[in-house]
């Protein structure tokens, strides 16, 4: 680890790990040092690496939108002058997400709309990427069916994905499960127990998160929790767990949630 040859690479995945431990909006900064790193060794993936975990950790670390369109701005202009297609790729599915919330009309193509579709039938996680950014932007404008399409989707992709353990799975795991828990709540029969235990799968994989970092994790397990327990018509639990996850997110600097 005290090589200088791997510290670039060291900081850009050890960060991530680090997020499931301490405070996200602490963590997620040591990315600037890795891409400093990076830079000083020349390692022009790994800095383009850390940039990118930069941008992604700062949406689930509720960074101000309009930073976070200028910070992406930035990125996505380093990646594209160096031709890295499958980052640009990338940054351009979050930049069009940061706008829409924004309420911007605008919609950068770095690339084109055939090289897109190429990179990703090729690249799994990248595709996974690409349906959950949809599905997240659906389900923030409470578009139902656009919400829970784009989940299946990214689920269809989600086993072939990078192993490396990423905050961007956290999030994912989040949002699938409100949106497991809101398909639930509109279908029948099977397909509602289907959907429940996917909104279930999700809860207690970020109970378990919440094990390591109350700070990162308490909050969305609590709503995970009421959103289930919603669902089951406990509306007691419900209320306690929806109130937990109000408190927590107040406490622990994640108020966008």
């Amino acid at each position: 680890v005290g090589s200088t040859e791997s510290a670039d690479e060291v900081i850009s995945i050890g960060t991530q790990v680090r997020a499931y431990i301490e405070p996200l909006q602490a963590a997620f900064e040591y990315h600037n040092e890795g891409y400093a790193v990076s830079m000083a060794s020349g390692d022009i993936i790994q800095a383009a690496l850390n940039l990118v975990l930069i941008c992604s950790s700062s949406l689930s670390a509720g960074v101000n939108l309009q930073s976070m369109r200028e910070k992406s701005d930035e990125v996505t202009n380093f990646l594209y002058e160096r031709k890295m297609l499958i980052f640009v790729v990338q940054m351009q599915c979050f930049q069009h997400c940061v706008l829409k919330l924004i309420g911007a009309d605008e919609k950068p193509a770095y690339v084109s709309a055939e090289e897109v579709c190429n990179i990703l039938a090729t690249n799994s996680s990248v595709t996974a990427v690409y349906f959950f950014q949809k599905a997240y932007v659906s389900f923030m404008f409470r578009l139902y069916d656009d919400s829970k399409h784009y989940t299946e989707k990214s689920l269809d992709f989600i086993d072939n994905t990078w192993a490396n353990l990423l905050v961007a799975h956290s999030f994912h795991a989040f949002y699938f499960g409100l949106i497991s828990f809101w398909v639930a709540r509109e279908s029948r029969d099977e397909q509602q127990q289907q959907w429940l235990e996917s909104g279930k799968r999700s809860k207690l994989t970020l109970k378990r998160w919440a094990e390591s970092s109350q700070w990162t994790f308490g909050n969305k397990w609590y709503l995970l929790e009421a959103e289930e327990s919603y669902c089951k018509n406990d509306y007691n639990a419900a209320k306690l767990y929806y109130e937990k996850a109000i408190s927590s997110s107040r406490d622990h600097k994640f108020v966008h949630e």
